[in-house]
C-alpha cells in the first residue's frame, strides 16, 4: 500500500513539475516578447484609429491607432517587471522579519508580530497610494508601497518555520558544539527556508502585478507615457460609453490570464517543493 501511495504521489509531482515548467516557459515567452516589440510596432496612426478587432489588428487598436495586441505585450511586460521587482524586494524583507521575529528576543516578537497584525489590517490599496503620494508617484512611490505591503503573510510563516526548526535536535547538538547562531542559520536554517521563500515569493507575484494595475489605473501609478496595463485600461473608460469595448475587454482578459497562470504556477511549485503535497 506504501508503494502505490508512493509512487501515486511521485506521479502527482511529476505531472506538476511538467506543468510548472510549461507555465514557467510560456510566461518567459510572453514577457520576452513583450519585451522585443519595438517602438514602430506601437507607433501612432491616427488614420486607423479606434479601429475594432481585426485580421490585421487582433486587438483592435486605440484613440491614437496604436495597434492594441502589441501595446497591451508591451504593457504587460512592463507591469511584470515592475511586479517581480516589487516581490522580490517584499519578499527579502519578509525573510529577514521572519527570521529575526523568531531568532531574537520575546520583546522584539512581540513588537514585530504587532506590526504584522496592524499592517495586515490596513487595506493594500490604500496604503499604497499614501506612499505612493507621499514619494512623489512614479516608478519608485509604486515599489516602495507594493514592497511595503506584501511581505507579511511570508514573513509570519517564516516565523513559524523557524521556530519549528529551532527546536529540533540536529539545532541544539549544534549549539552543544559551540557552533555560533550565523553558522546555524547558514547551515540549517536558510536551506530549509529556501522552498518557502521560493514558494511564497512567486504567489506574491501576481498580487504585486494586480497592484501595480490598479494603482496606475487610479494615477498614483507609473506615468501616462508608460504603455502598461492599468495605464491602458484608464485611457480605455473614456470611450467604453461610445462602443469601444475591446480597448478595455482585451488588456483586461489578458491581465487576469497572466495572473491565474502566475498563481497556478506557484502552487504547482509548491507540490513540486512540499512532498506532503503530493498526497494530498
Amino acid at each position: 500500500m506504501s508503494q502505490k501511495r508512493r509512487k501515486k504521489g511521485w506521479n502527482h509531482r511529476t505531472k506538476a513539475l511538467i506543468l510548472t515548467v510549461m507555465l514557467a516557459v510560456l510566461m518567459l515567452a510572453v514577457y520576452a516578447l513583450g519585451l522585443l516589440i519595438s517602438e514602430e510596432a506601437v507607433r501612432t496612426d491616427v488614420l486607423h484609429a479606434k479601429q475594432p478587432p481585426s485580421w490585421g489588428h487582433l486587438f483592435g487598436t486605440d484613440n491614437l491607432g496604436r495597434d492594441l495586441l502589441m501595446r497591451t505585450l508591451k504593457g504587460l511586460s512592463v507591469s511584470m517587471t515592475v511586479g517581480a521587482a516589487a516581490s522580490g524586494i517584499s519578499a527579502m524583507i519578509a525573510i529577514l522579519v521572519g527570521i529575526a521575529a523568531a531568532m531574537g528576543s520575546k520583546y522584539m516578537d512581540g513588537i514585530i508580530n504587532w506590526v504584522i497584525d496592524l499592517m495586515m489590517g490596513i487595506p493594500h490599496t490604500v496604503f499604497i497610494i499614501l506612499i505612493s503620494f507621499s514619494l512623489g508617484r512614479g516608478l519608485k512611490g509604486l515599489l516602495a508601497g507594493i514592497a511595503a505591503t506584501h511581505w507579511t503573510s511570508l514573513a509570519r510563516l517564516i516565523r513559524g518555520e523557524v521556530l519549528q526548526l529551532r527546536s529540533q535536535h540536529y539545532i541544539a547538538v549544534s549549539r552543544r558544539l559551540g557552533k555560533s547562531g550565523g553558522w546555524i542559520l547558514i547551515r540549517h536554517l536558510l536551506p530549509h527556508l529556501l522552498p518557502q521563500f521560493l514558494v511564497g515569493l512567486i504567489l506574491m507575484f501576481p498580487h504585486a502585478i494586480l497592484h501595480e494595475a490598479s494603482i496606475s489605473f487610479l494615477g498614483y501609478g507609473l506615468p501616462p507615457e508608460q504603455p502598461a496595463i492599468g495605464i491602458i485600461l484608464a485611457e480605455s473608460m473614456r470611450y467604453l460609453s461610445s462602443g469601444m469595448w475591446w480597448m478595455a475587454v482585451f488588456p483586461g482578459l489578458l491581465l487576469v490570464l497572466t495572473v491565474l497562470l502566475i498563481d497556478r504556477l506557484g502552487e504547482n511549485l509548491r507540490t513540486v517543493i512540499d512532498p506532503y503535497s503530493a498526497q494530498e
